[in-house]
């Protein structure tokens, strides 16, 4: 159960991000990059986690959108934890599946 709190809280931000991505990018959305926090390492490959749809789908939303999610203060207190940047640095690795 609280694997499955910890899935779900890093979801719901990155589905409600591609619901607005979608949309803006039909409107040609410009990039702000001026909010990033510093996170430059690419994220992990979705398709390593064939095991789990929802984890692949979490990881392919983060590869869309890293300026998106490296402008937001990650509330599992990673930063204070793990040393992580922002929300960003749980998908350049294997954080955020666990």
């Amino acid at each position: 159960m609280k694997i499955f709190n910890k899935v779900t809280m890093l979801l719901i931000p990155l589905l409600l991000f591609l619901v607005i991505t979608d949309t803006a990018s039909a409107q040609k959305t410009k990039v702000d990059q001026s909010l990033r926090m510093g996170e430059n390492r690419t994220t992990l490959d979705p398709m390593q986690f064939n095991n789990n749809q929802y984890i692949r789908e979490a990881y392919t939303v983060a590869k869309k959108i890293p300026w998106i999610l490296d402008s937001i203060y990650c509330f599992c207190y990673c930063k204070e934890s793990f040393g992580h940047k922002s929300l960003l640095s749980c998908y350049v690795d294997d954080h955020a599946s666990v």
